[in-house]
């Protein structure tokens, strides 16, 4: 395909869409994070903003065990893309399992910034989910492989919710992104929590593809995708088509791509890890080829719903329930790249910078530099593969 007197926004301008959806999505989906749809519906109406209560802290101010969030607090979600974001500043290349081992164990581990869940400067890793956690146990402590880091994990979204500078790195390219992200994130997670970081990762590279919509964001996930990740996001996206042409509601279209993804993950409504649980059996977690994470299909879903609406598509995921942020994240990123910065609102943003006490716009053009650079050191790379490639088959025709 020929691409000739292309208009829209410029690289840097969706790279801080990126990063700033990831971000949006993280901080409004954060106090709701675990709820069913229902209870959201119950006690919050619908989420529209980043200024509500933690539901953990809504009626009792210490549910939270020393933890805040609201009024646009971010968690491990965009901590995590923006130590990643850091991996690629310092080491200017590509990445694979060694610079988990290495750049990025040393990121979260060994580098303190500002951890606003906890209010003050610490490692990252002190705020971490245990299969999060998992990265430094096994990278640094236990010494692995740095590809088999992901073995034996507890499978989630932990890869996919901080993946998308791969897809920035790799952008109008969804095949060398997927194939990053499994060579890096392999060293985190493993089946189909492995599977989704990839397949995002396509995502956002092709949402940077000059006149792409969110029907071939949505098409290139399919042919990127294997096993029960490409058969969640066809049976999604299904739906969805159905559900956007008849004009469904919110609640309508929650409840039957809940019905959906549940062929897919059986966790359903009760994702919290409680003494009752301890020592039974689940299939739950667990490496599965026929299985997928909930979030990156109801994020492609709510997309197709929304007809690719910045906005539209985040709050929705975020009022859907469950990991909430981590839909509301993976949604920004995709449509943030398809965008660009016409979709954000200053003074979120604003508020987002100070109570997390970040610059984010800062960070995204300093990454954006950093992405520049690899992506034009690709071009030259494959120029000069292309003339040799060339030099040997018409040097063959000849002989």
């Amino acid at each position: 395909m020929k691409l000739t007197n292309v208009s829209g926004p410029s690289f840097k301008n969706r790279v801080q869409a990126v990063i700033h959806g990831v971000a949006l999505g993280d901080a409004m989906g954060a106090p709701v994070e675990k709820l069913s749809p229902a209870q959201i519906r119950r006690d919050y109406g619908w989420v529209n903003s980043v200024n509500h209560a933690w539901h953990r802290t809504k009626n009792d101010p210490a549910g939270g065990k020393g933890r805040v969030r609201g009024n646009g607090i971010v968690t491990d979600d965009t901590l995590m893309t923006l130590c990643l974001m850091e991996v690629y500043n310092e080491v200017k290349r590509h990445i694979d399992a060694w610079d988990m081992a290495d750049g990025f164990v040393t990121q979260i581990a060994w580098v303190t910034r500002y951890v606003p869940e906890l209010q003050r400067e610490t490692a990252v890793l002190e705020r971490l989910f245990y299969p999060e956690k998992w990265i430094f146990q096994r990278h640094q402590l236990s010494s692995c492989d740095p590809r088999q880091g992901g073995v034996g994990n507890m499978v989630n979204c932990g890869a996919a919710m901080y993946i998308a500078p791969i897809g920035i790195v790799n952008a109008c390219n969804p095949e060398a992104a997927y194939d990053e992200a499994i060579a890096f994130a392999s060293g985190h997670q493993q089946s189909y929590g492995l599977e989704a970081a990839g397949v995002l990762a396509g995502a956002i590279a092709q949402a940077f593809m000059p006149g792409t919509n969110v029907d071939k964001i949505v098409e290139t996930s399919v042919a990127l995708a294997k096993d029960g990740t490409k058969d969640a996001i066809e049976a999604i996206a299904e739906v969805a088509i159905i559900l956007r042409d008849k004009g469904a509601d919110h609640v309508e279209v929650t409840d039957k791509f809940h019905e959906v993804i549940a062929k897919f993950s059986p966790l359903g409504d009760d994702l919290d890890h409680t003494v009752v649980k301890a020592g039974r059996a689940t299939p739950n977690y667990q490496p599965s080829r026929f299985w997928s994470i909930e979030e990156l299909p109801l994020a492609l879903g709510y997309a197709i719903v929304c007809e690719g609406d910045f906005r539209k598509t985040i709050e929705a995921g975020i009022n859907s329930g469950r990991d909430a942020d981590s839909i509301g994240v993976m949604a920004g990123a995709i449509l943030g790249a398809l965008h660009g910065t016409s979709v954000i609102n200053a003074a979120e943003a604003e508020q987002i910078d100070e109570v997390n006490h970040i610059d984010l716009a800062a960070e995204a053009d300093r990454f954006a530099e950093t992405a520049i650079n690899i992506l034009a050191d690709d071009t030259k790379r494959q120029k000069q593969a292309a003339e040799a490639r060339s030099l040997i088959v018409n040097a063959s025709q000849d002989a």
